[in-house]
């Protein structure tokens, strides 16, 4: 079933992992897709892999945490596209240590990148999707964000905060036909998660009544939901997937 089908969609971080994989399920659901990556070579192979689904895809390399360059690039989307349907503000890095030695440079560089850049790509289409009284924005928090992590103040405080941003972009234009609502997923297999030892691993496991890590797939499916016709009336909403760890 089509159910984004002749939308557009802009997902940030789509070079790989979760972005990748929620950019080839709206490719799968119909959309055509502006693939979003700081990596060039990552973007333009996801690119690459939309097209062959027969479907339109635009690679664009952008540090979304660089307000000048975000501008140019969304002015160039719009004009290439001529409009966005849908947004997914994925993009994220980490740079975890505790607090005692956390510096400066490593508490920018996550806050920068998460949450700014979230909130320059969502200011950057918002009067298009004003003008067009209609657009779906989903923003990829995280469980660290609800319920913090030790060594991970920077990263829990950039994923709390936009859940924050989120909600007060849903209040500010839920009357012209605009949702935006976070997905925060747990554990998912990716490639970060691959990095952590099995002891970690198992005592990560042990948090998690569902007793496995997720799926980028299933962080895709999510976003394809609140991206599509099922959920028009829900906004401002917090969709954590995540085996039941925070429940």
């Amino acid at each position: 079933m089509d159910s984004l089908a002749s939308q557009i969609a802009v997902v940030t971080g789509a070079g790989r992992g979760i972005g990748r994989a929620i950019a080839l399920k709206f490719a799968h659901a119909g959309a055509d897709v502006v693939c979003i990556s700081r990596n060039p070579d990552n973007c333009g192979k996801v690119a690459a892999e939309i097209v062959a689904l027969g479907r339109h895809a635009w690679p664009v390399a952008l540090d979304v945490s660089d307000a000048g360059a975000v501008e140019a690039a969304a002015g160039k989307i719009l004009a290439d596209c001529g409009r966005v349907d849908v947004l997914v503000n994925n993009a994220g890095v980490t740079r975890d240590g505790l607090l005692m030695r956390l510096d400066e440079a490593e508490w920018d560089t996550v806050m920068d990148t998460n949450l700014k850049g979230a909130f320059l790509m969502t200011k950057a289409f918002t009067r298009a999707f004003v003008k067009q009284r209609g657009g779906r924005i989903i923003v990829i928090s995280s469980v660290i964000g609800l319920i913090g992590n030790p060594g991970q103040a920077n990263y829990a405080a950039s994923k709390a905060g936009l859940i924050g941003f989120t909600k007060s972009v849903a209040r500010e234009l839920a009357s012209r036909g605009i949702t935006a609502n976070i997905i925060a997923p747990g554990f998912i297999e990716t490639d970060m998660t691959s990095e952590l030892s099995e002891e970690l691993k198992a005592t990560v496991l042990r948090q998690i009544p569902m007793g496995r890590f997720g799926s980028v797939d299933e962080i895709a499916e999510a976003a394809l939901f609140l991206a599509g016709p099922a959920a028009r009336y829900i906004t401002g909403q917090v969709l954590t997937v995540d085996g039941g760890m925070v429940m």
